[in-house]
C-alpha cells in the first residue's frame, strides 16, 4: 500500500447530475488530452485503496474497472448520491466530488483529510460559498442524511449547517492549492472557455458539433 494513502477513507466520484447546460457529458470533457474522468481517477488511484462512481448509467462507465453504485433511493440530488456512498463504503469517511472538476489536485484532498479529528466533514469555501461537492464526509452523518433525503430536504448546504463542520477558508486553500483550482467545475459551455486551454475549448465544440 502507497505510504501516501489515506487509509480509512474511500474515494468517490459523483456522476449522477442531469448535464442540463451542457450539450455533452461532463465526465468525458476532454483536458490535455484525457476526460476529466480519466484525470480524477488517475488521482484517486495515489491515494485512496478504495474507488467508486455514483451513476446511474453505468454503460458508460464500466470501462474503468472501478465500483459503480447506483442512487440508493429514486431521488434527484448530489445528496443522494453521498449517501450511497457513505453506506456502501468500507472506510469510515468519503471523499466525494463531482465529475466536472478537471482540476482536482491530491495535496489538497490530502490536506483536507488531515482536518478531520472532531468534524463530521470537511467542506472548502470558495467564493464566500461552501463547496460541498469536493469535500469529505463521516459515515456518522448516514441517519441523518437519509432521513433528509426522505423528507426532501435535498439541499447539502442546509444539511450540514446543522452539522459539525470544518469549513476550509479560500486562504488555506491557497496555501496547498495556489489558484484554488481543485474547485473549479464545468457547468457550462462558458465554463469551458473560461477554464480550458483554446486547444480544448476547439476540441470540446468540434466534439459538440460532431454528435
Amino acid at each position: 500500500m502507497s505510504a501516501h494513502f489515506i487509509t480509512d477513507c474511500s474515494g468517490v466520484i459523483l456522476a449522477g447530475g442531469e448535464n442540463r447546460r451542457m450539450p455533452v457529458s461532463k465526465a468525458f470533457i476532454k483536458v490535455n488530452g484525457q476526460t476529466i474522468i480519466q484525470r480524477t481517477l488517475s488521482t484517486y488511484k495515489s491515494i485512496f485503496s478504495e474507488i467508486a462512481i455514483v451513476t446511474n448509467q453505468p454503460e458508460q462507465y464500466s470501462r474503468f474497472h472501478v465500483k459503480l453504485l447506483g442512487d440508493i433511493y429514486d431521488i434527484g440530488g448530489p445528496m443522494t448520491g453521498i449517501l450511497t456512498s457513505l453506506l456502501n463504503a468500507h472506510h469510515g469517511w468519503v471523499f466525494a466530488a463531482a465529475c466536472d472538476m478537471p482540476f482536482i489536485e491530491e495535496k489538497l484532498i490530502q490536506y483536507m483529510a488531515s482536518l478531520r479529528h472532531g468534524y463530521d466533514a470537511v467542506v472548502p469555501r470558495y467564493r464566500g460559498r461552501p463547496e460541498p461537492l469536493f469535500a469529505l464526509y463521516s459515515k456518522k452523518l448516514t441517519k441523518s442524511m437519509e432521513n433528509a433525503i426522505l423528507d426532501n430536504k435535498r439541499s447539502l448546504k442546509d444539511f450540514l449547517s446543522s452539522k459539525h463542520v470544518n469549513y476550509v477558508p479560500l486562504r488555506e486553500i491557497k496555501k496547498v492549492d495556489p489558484e484554488a483550482r481543485s474547485i473549479i467545475n464545468l457547468n457550462s459551455p462558458r465554463d469551458i472557455k473560461t477554464h480550458l486551454e483554446p486547444r480544448d475549448v476547439r476540441l470540446f465544440y468540434k466534439e459538440v458539433e460532431g454528435r
